[in-house]
């Protein structure tokens, strides 16, 4: 595995109507390293949001679609996306605030 960092781990938020609406219930989404584990993930969210506690990760390995362009077929690039449900008492992440 490897060495990463908490800064290394979160690479973007995921912005669809449905993870906007899932903010209402302090649930969000985010595209991450594939190799971080959920407790990686969970440490990360803590230390790059100021005041935020985190209850639970759950994620989702993706496999890149298949493309192709004429003769040449290719994929997309594999990634893992994470969804973290933060507790009751904590504070929002100020990151989406303004969507």
């Amino acid at each position: 595995m490897a060495n990463l960092k908490y800064y290394d781990i979160i690479k973007k938020p995921v912005v669809t109507e449905k993870s906007m609406n899932a903010m209402a219930e302090k649930k969000y989404t985010f595209i991450v390293h594939p190799e971080a584990n959920k407790a990686q993930i969970k440490e990360a969210v803590e230390k790059m949001f100021d005041g935020a506690k985190v209850e639970r990760v759950n994620t989702a390995n993706f496999d890149g679609k298949v493309k192709r362009r004429g003769a040449t077929v290719g994929r997309t690039a594999k990634f893992k996306k994470a969804y973290v449900q933060l507790t009751a008492d904590s504070a929002d992440i100020e990151l989406f605030e303004g969507l």
